[in-house]
């Protein structure tokens, strides 16, 4: 599935997750997912009642964060976050890439 790079406008970095593909990928009994990031860090983001709601479906972590500091993909101009691939892996779990800005 292609997402979002996400920014809450200050420190906070995550994934920004379409609304169908976190219908179809993701289920309501997890609490937290593992992204393995293409640098071999993991990332253990939080599921709350938020990403189930209507406008909040973004996957956080601090090791997305660094991984996008990292990469020179964060910051990034004003609405064009760069695009990326979650791929998943097994049961909660994902795979990143990057993909085309």
């Amino acid at each position: 599935m292609i997402v979002a790079a996400w920014n809450n406008g200050g420190a906070g970095y995550g994934l920004r997750i379409r609304a169908a593909d976190r219908d179809q990928y993701f289920r309501r009994e997890w609490h937290t997912v593992e992204i393995d990031l293409p640098n071999g860090a993991r990332a253990n983001p939080i599921i709350d009642k938020e990403f189930w709601g209507r406008t909040c479906h973004e996957l956080i972590s601090k090791e997305i964060g660094q991984w996008l500091r990292f990469e020179r993909l964060a910051p990034w101009a004003y609405r064009h976050p760069p695009k990326l691939v979650l791929e998943p892996s097994g049961e909660a779990k994902f795979e990143l890439r990057r993909g085309t800005s």
